[in-house]
């Protein structure tokens, strides 16, 4: 998929679930049970046991399911991913060697957390910033201070984002959101609960959609 639809896809959708799970089924299953529930987009870490066959799965699964490599610290994983069909690369923090890989393949997202982390990515070419962990740092007070000298960067806040902070971080100028286990919860996975699964992903689509409906209001 073109680098430039998956930029549009992920700003479209505004939610990155973080499936990190103990297995390659539990991925499977969270990722598809978030595709029937209206968010198609995935962030595959690579602290699952065989993510890679779970990205090579899911991509060549469902074309319209946007599916992401998360937790890449290395450019031969880079690599590897992209081989498997990761359409984004995404990483806790910033290595310029990994954004370097990323970029002309697939969409880079990496991790940064003061003013000159950001810079150093946006000059190696990076399409996102993942703001990570925003929420011990001071949550949405801390990423609109970090975001207000940059008003042109897609930001992604992520790390303890639940549905009581969500509207503030898209209302603060978040180009999407970071969710992990409050959108994808283990025992909503080990239980195999679509309902519960699914419930909180239109929760988390609705407060979205609802927050970019009020614009910039504070």
């Amino acid at each position: 998929m073109d680098p430039t639809i998956v930029r549009a896809r992920i700003q479209e959708i505004g939610i990155i679930p973080a499936i990190r799970t103990a297995s390659a089924d539990d991925a499977r299953f969270a990722a598809e049970t978030l595709r029937s529930a209206g968010i198609p987009i995935v962030e595959i870490t690579m602290t699952i046991p065989g993510a890679l066959g779970v990205i090579e799965h899911l991509a060549r699964a469902a074309d319209d399911l946007i599916v992401g490599a998360g937790t890449v610290l290395e450019t031969d994983i880079v690599r590897r991913c992209l081989d498997a069909g990761a359409h984004f690369i995404t990483s806790p923090g910033f290595d310029p060697d990994v954004v370097r890989a990323t970029v002309g393949h697939a969409v880079s997202m990496p991790g940064a957390l003061t003013p000159t982390e950001v810079t150093r990515a946006l000059r190696d070419g990076a399409d996102f910033i993942k703001v990570f962990p925003v929420t011990p740092l001071g949550g949405p007070a801390y990423f609109r201070a970090l975001a207000g000298p940059f008003p042109h960067v897609r930001f992604v806040p992520a790390g303890g984002i639940d549905h009581h902070s969500v509207a503030a971080f898209i209302v603060a100028g978040a180009a999407a959101i970071g969710v992990g286990k409050e959108l994808v919860p283990r025992r909503a996975i080990a239980e195999r609960r679509i309902d519960w699964i699914a419930e909180l992903a239109r929760r988390f689509v609705a407060l979205v959609d609802e927050a970019r409906g009020r614009g910039t209001e504070s």
